[in-house]
């Protein structure tokens, strides 16, 4: 049934998910909230809702099942707990961000209004990023209502069960929809977004292997163990349709010919250096290949137009 067996993982991580959340839901009324068997229930929901991104991002990808009745239902399950119809990965993702990879006309490009990597750029680049994606996700649904009809109605069927998922437990209680529904589905759809900056900013888009960052650990708790090896970006972008659980292999191949700045044992061993000391310590920050690139392609073309210039012209 299922593609790949290591996929049982993500059918794991979609049934916890979708049991804590009817636990939290249905226990509500018992919650102390503030309490610390609160606050560590709420954790552990909210990090499922950044497992949900990642597997969505995984199966827009790599369709989990060999029958397609149960790629749509699994679709549908994953939208309800991402906050967003998953169709959205395709025009924004797929078609355009994988064609593209952080060049001028990716959606998510992470250099759209500053080149810098500092905390600010971080937290708002989400913001950002995903209204060009709305657009992009508006104009798709347009195609699809000219060109099929069919994947169009599959993909409205995806708004109506989100819309009336959200709308149910907002009707049943709107204090507690907030805090278990759509804080977690707002966490989930900026949790990736943030992925995708930092495993791209800085890098240089034009580079054959240096065009994203890798968080390479593998040990338990890591990024990779705890989030299906998303980590591994390089080989990602190499091959789209590699399946997540292949990827660290594939990763090992290549290590040797990305830049050593590019491969990070610890995602939050990055996050603290980058964001929280290298602001008092400079060479802790990561340097731009994109500039430095622009820069010798400048230098480059002033050699060659001052060449010209002081090259005699031939007499007729």
């Amino acid at each position: 049934m299922l593609k790949y067996t290591a996929d049982l993982k993500a059918l794991a991580y979609m049934t916890v998910t979708t049991g804590l959340f009817f636990f939290m839901w249905n226990s509500w009324d018992t919650w102390e909230m503030g309490t610390a068997a609160w606050a560590g229930f709420y954790a552990w929901h909210i990090f499922m809702a950044v497992t949900v991104s990642v597997i969505t991002h995984n199966i827009m990808h790599v369709s989990m099942f060999k029958s397609e009745p149960l790629n749509r239902l699994m679709e549908i399950w994953v939208t309800l707990f991402y906050g967003t119809p998953v169709f959205g990965w395709i025009p924004t993702h797929n078609r355009n961000h994988h064609k593209h990879n952080n060049k001028e006309p990716d959606y998510t490009k992470t250099y759209r209004y500053t080149e810098k990597n500092k905390l600010w750029v971080l937290l708002t680049y989400p913001m950002v990023s995903n209204y060009y994606q709305g657009i992009a996700n508006k104009e798709y649904l347009q195609e699809r209502f000219r060109k099929n009809r069919k994947q169009f109605a599959l993909h409205m069927l995806q708004i109506v069960c989100l819309l009336a998922w959200v709308g149910t437990f907002f009707y049943l209680n709107w204090v507690a929809a907030i805090v278990l529904v759509v804080i977690p589905h707002q966490l989930s759809l900026f949790s990736v977004v943030v992925f995708n900056f930092v495993q791209h900013v800085h890098a240089d888009e034009e580079s054959e292997y240096n065009h994203s960052r890798n968080y390479v650990g593998t040990r338990f708790g890591s990024i990779n163990h705890l989030l299906f090896n998303n980590g591994f970006h390089t080989v990602h972008h190499m091959n789209a349709n590699l399946h997540w659980s292949l990827t660290p292999a594939a990763h090992a191949k290549i290590a040797d010919k990305i830049d050593p700045s590019l491969i990070e044992e610890s995602f939050w061993g990055y996050i603290v250096r980058q964001y929280f000391i290298a602001p008092f310590a400079k060479s802790k920050a990561t340097k731009s290949m994109r500039l430095a690139r622009k820069a010798k392609e400048q230098q480059a073309l002033e050699v060659s137009q001052n060449t010209e210039k002081q090259t005699p012209v031939a007499a007729n």
